[in-house]
């Protein structure tokens, strides 16, 4: 494990950290020059702020993306790493540079045009920088530390600050370009969830089954999937509730698509099998990178 007060220089020279984030950041300007600011729209965060900071005191937005910033990055510096601080400094830096350099042309002037567009490539702008170990943006620093001291989830408090500056945009440009604001920011975080997390979501499948050894042959040998067994017991029905039984109670990892097919295949087997599904945010291990392209 890496020291976090510690500069790893390899992965701020990696080939993935650098494309990464030359191509997010540049979607990023793309979707801020050729949608977002000459229509007065945000998508929430410090960046909104940045555009509501520029109309409000006529200063280009590139000061106020790495201003605003820096304050954040301090907090990364202390509280993640180093190396993530000093890999969002320079992927704000680009950011801000590029605001300056590059000449987007406005692609639409439709509302919802841009409200999606626009929130799908700031969204896509914003997931390559963050798979590349980076932020251009620093509420997610702020959220994470602010948790710690004030008890809110990092969801609630990103929720409270949007919400201000969606007020804010109402204020400043009128409410219909905040309403579409709304729709952009949800628009580029879902887009951003997709290239951070993948489009696939993996789900948990638990099967209680009197088969389950049929069941466990079944999901590993038919489907190739990988199982976990937790030992338990069925029974305690109303009336019947002294009547028990062992059983090993069957977890797999699925995608969406896997679900249905192996429900069926299981209630082959048993009629009576009892499934629950669960959402899990991430899964990590050899087995699943081993057989990733199965899925």
């Amino acid at each position: 494990m890496s020291d976090p007060k510690k500069i790893n220089w390899n992965s701020i020279f990696s080939f993935q950290y650098i494309l990464s984030t030359v191509i997010g950041v540049s979607i990023s300007v793309v979707a801020l020059k050729g949608f977002m600011i000459p229509n007065n729209f945000v998508d929430g965060d410090v960046t909104a702020i940045s555009i509501l900071f520029k109309e409000i005191f006529q200063i280009h937005i590139s000061y106020f993306l790495v201003i605003l910033n820096l304050p954040f990055l301090y907090i990364g510096y202390r509280i993640i790493s180093r190396t993530f601080a000093l890999k969002s400094l320079i992927a704000i830096i680009l950011l801000a540079v590029l605001m300056f350099v590059l000449e987007v042309p406005t692609v639409t002037e439709d509302k919802l045009l841009i409200a999606v567009f626009g929130g799908f490539l700031m969204g896509l702008g914003i997931g390559l920088v963050i798979r590349g170990g980076a932020i251009v943006d620093g509420l997610e620093v702020i959220a994470q530390f602010t948790k710690s001291k004030i008890g809110f989830t990092t969801s609630e408090i990103i929720m409270v600050f949007n919400s201000l500056v969606i007020l804010g945009a109402a204020f400043e440009f009128g409410l219909e370009p905040a309403m579409y604001s709304i729709l952009v920011y949800f628009t580029a975080m879902k887009t951003s969830d997709y290239v951070v997390d993948g489009i696939e979501e993996f789900t948990s499948l638990s099967i209680v089954s009197k088969e389950y050894d049929s069941v466990k042959s079944l999901i590993v040998n038919d489907f190739s999937k990988a199982i976990t067994v937790y030992k338990g017991e069925r029974g305690y029905l109303p009336g019947t509730f002294h009547i028990k039984h062992d059983v090993d109670v069957v977890v797999t990892v699925v995608t969406r698509l896997e679900i249905h097919r192996i429900k069926k295949a299981v209630s082959e087997i048993d009629p009576n099998a009892f499934f629950y599904v669960q959402s899990i945010k991430e899964v990590k291990g050899s087995f699943l990178k081993k057989h990733r392209k199965e899925y």
